[in-house]
C-alpha cells in the first residue's frame, strides 16, 4: 500500500481500520470539542483577558492541524474513484460541502495575513470557527446515517416543504385581510404578516404581534392546531427513514468469511443466539 493510499484510509472514517485510524478520528473529535468551548470561552470577557495568549496558542496549534488535515484530503482525493483525475479530480473535491467547512473553519485565522482586517470584524469573523462542529459529521456514524435518511427521503421532505410554504402564505393571507383595518402597522402587508403566521404556525407565540378582531382570534386558533400537524411532517418523515434505514442494515446479509457465500442475515443471526 502506498503512503497516500494509507493516509486516505487514516484520514477517512468510514474505513474500519487499524489503531492508527480510530486514533486519528477520536484526536480530530477531541479538538473539534475543545476549539468549539473556546470560542465560547473567548466571549467571557475575565477569561478572555487572563488566558488571551493561552487561546492564541491553541488556535495556532489547532488550525494548523486543520490546515494540514485540508492539504492531506485534497492530496489524497485522487485515491477515490470520483475524483481520479489530478487536477479536476481536486478540483471538485474542493467544491464539496465536507471541503467548504474545512475552508471556513481555517479561514479566519490566515485572512488577517492577506488583508488589513478591523479588528471587530475580525472578532466576528473567528466565530467562524465554530463550523468545526459541523466537521464531526465526517466522524460520526450517526451523522453518516442521518445524512443518508435525509438523502433516500429528500422527495417527501421537498414535497412537505412545499406544503409549508403554501400554508405559510395561505395564513399571511387570509390575517392579513382579516387585520389589515384594525391593525394597519402590524399587517401592513401579507409579507409582513408572515411573522405572526411563522410564529404561531410553530406554536412559538412571541405576542409581540396578535389578532384583535373575532374573525382574526378564530382564524388564529385555526392555524395553531394546523401547524401543529404541518410542522410534525417533517418529523414523521425523517424518524421512519430512520427505523427503515436501521431495519435495513440489521436486516443486511452476511457473507461466509471462507467461502464468500451469504450463509444468513444480521436478524437471523441475534434470533438464533442461545
Amino acid at each position: 500500500m502506498s503512503i497516500k493510499h494509507r493516509i486516505s484510509e487514516i484520514l477517512e472514517p468510514e474505513s474500519k481500520g487499524d489503531i492508527y485510524c480510530r486514533g486519528f478520528n477520536i484526536f480530530i473529535i477531541a479538538l473539534i470539542i475543545l476549539n468549539v468551548f473556546a470560542v465560547a470561552l473567548e466571549t467571557v470577557q475575565g477569561i478572555s483577558e487572563n488566558y488571551s495568549q493561552s487561546f492564541k496558542i491553541f488556535e495556532l496549534f489547532s488550525m494548523l492541524v486543520f490546515s494540514l488535515e485540508y492539504v492531506l484530503r485534497i492530496w489524497t482525493a485522487v485515491v477515490k474513484e470520483e475524483y481520479q483525475h489530478p487536477v479536476t479530480g481536486r478540483l471538485r473535491y474542493m467544491v464539496t460541502p465536507a471541503a467548504i467547512i474545512d475552508v471556513i473553519v481555517i479561514l479566519p485565522f490566515y485572512l488577517p495575513f492577506f488583508l488589513n482586517v478591523d479588528l471587530r470584524f475580525l472578532r466576528v469573523l473567528r466565530l467562524l470557527r465554530l463550523f468545526a462542529l459541523f466537521k464531526m459529521a465526517r466522524y460520526s456514524h450517526s451523522m453518516h446515517l442521518l445524512r443518508g435518511v435525509l438523502k433516500e427521503t429528500k422527495e417527501e421532505l421537498l414535497i412537505v416543504l412545499g406544503i409549508v410554504i403554501g400554508m405559510l402564505f395561505f395564513a399571511s393571507g387570509v390575517i392579513y385581510l382579516f387585520e389589515h383595518q384594525a391593525q394597519p402597522e402590524q399587517f401592513s402587508s401579507i409579507f409582513a404578516s408572515m411573522w405572526w403566521a411563522v410564529s404561531t404556525m410553530t406554536t412559538v407565540g412571541y405576542g409581540d404581534v396578535y389578532p384583535i378582531t373575532t374573525l382574526g382570534k378564530i382564524f388564529g386558533g385555526f392555524v395553531s392546531i394546523l401547524g401543529l400537524g404541518t410542522f410534525g411532517l417533517p418529523v414523521g418523515i425523517i424518524a421512519y427513514g430512520f427505523v427503515d434505514t436501521l431495519q435495513k442494515q440489521k436486516s443486511r446479509p452476511i457473507p461466509c468469511p471462507h467461502c464468500g457465500n451469504i450463509i444468513e442475515s444480521t436478524i437471523e443471526r441475534r434470533q438464533n443466539r442461545p
